[in-house]
């Protein structure tokens, strides 16, 4: 059985043309103006929903993925591993996700929701302290023995940031005015060089910047440590990685992920994921280096529903973090009660 254009139809045909609204209220005292790309619309809840159709897509059109016989094995956090599912459910295909104790329960009740079969890894790599490598080696090991297994491999699978070339062209067309910045989490790089490929080759003149986790070895300087929101980061450098990809690299901890998160629902009414946390935390880090009169867009990839034991849970940042409501309720944007 192939797949022809014609099958993209379904929920998948809702992939993509996700809403850019405008933010009037986070900064609202900024002498620029501030988009976001809410790519928590995709009907997998998140941005990997592009790379996920997009990475499975040729291969279902020209035969070499077979509904009832073929079977994908992937490492994910959560959110590709949701995509995925979703897609190989939609046309038939047994699907395997290797994730680690970081990935949210719900994200795992949503795979299981969907028929995929999680297996989590408990260990982290020696060498490198970290969950990522382990998850690569036990793909590698299914593929090696399931027939008719194929790794679509997000981190070095050049049709993943193809995917989102098309992310970027909606930023660009959707904005009234040029662009200037992009502020754009990282994981696989899948986004990052997406964006950055279609602005380099239409020539556009605006500031990249790639928001990348504290202890993350994507762009050097790697010293690893502790991390409890998933979603940005990664303990090895993607294979999609290259050097230029990015004006600007923005570290942000776990603290400002959840900070960012609250302040962007408190001001916005957006309920993000932490990698939004992430994106709002960088953004106001550089705020002094925009000029007034710049367009800027945000990218927030995925949805906060998930995160609502965690990030949105009161005992749970207090446990970890202690009293740090003031970082978004002494806000000057606070509306009194009535």
């Amino acid at each position: 059985m192939r797949v022809d254009e014609t099958d993209v139809g379904g929920v998948l045909s809702t992939i993509g043309g996700s809403p850019l609204v405008r933010l009037d209220k986070l900064m609202p005292d900024a002498p620029f103006t501030l988009w976001a790309k809410l790519e928590a619309h995709n009907p997998g809840g998140s941005i990997k929903d592009r790379s996920a159709l997009g990475m499975l897509i040729d291969r279902l059109r020209a035969g070499e993925l077979q509904p009832g016989r073929s079977v994908v094995v992937e490492s994910s956090s959560g959110n590709l591993g949701i995509g995925l599912a979703q897609v190989c459910r939609y046309f038939g295909i047994r699907f395997i996700c290797v994730v680690d104790p970081r990935t949210n329960a719900q994200n795992i009740a949503v795979m299981r929701a969907f028929d995929a079969e999680v297996e989590v890894v408990t260990r982290t790599d020696p060498a490198t302290g970290e969950y990522l490598p382990q998850r690569i080696r036990r793909v590698q090991e299914l593929v090696a023995t399931i027939p008719n297994a194929w790794w679509p491999d997000q981190y070095a699978n050049p049709l993943n940031p193809r995917a989102h070339e098309t992310t970027m062209r909606e930023i660009v067309e959707g904005v009234p005015t040029p662009l200037d910045f992009l502020f754009c989490a990282t994981s696989s790089c899948g986004t990052l060089r997406g964006c950055a490929d279609y602005a380099r080759r239409h020539e556009l003149a605006l500031t990249m910047v790639a928001v990348d986790a504290a202890g993350s070895a994507i762009f050097g300087d790697y010293s690893p440590r502790k991390r409890l929101i998933p979603g940005h980061g990664a303990g090895i450098r993607p294979k999609l990685y290259r050097d230029g990809l990015a004006d600007k690299v923005v570290h942000v901890d776990d603290l400002d992920c959840v900070a960012g998160c609250r302040r962007l629902a408190r001001r916005e009414a957006i309920l993000a994921g932490g990698s939004s946390g992430a994106v709002v935390a960088a953004l106001e880090q550089l705020r002094d280096l925009i000029p007034a009169g710049a367009t800027c867009a945000l990218i927030f990839p995925d949805r906060g529903e998930r995160y609502l034991s965690t990030i949105y849970d009161d005992d749970w940042v207090a446990g970890h973090f202690g009293d740090v409501t003031h970082l978004w309720r002494d806000q000057p944007m606070d509306v009194p009660p009535c």
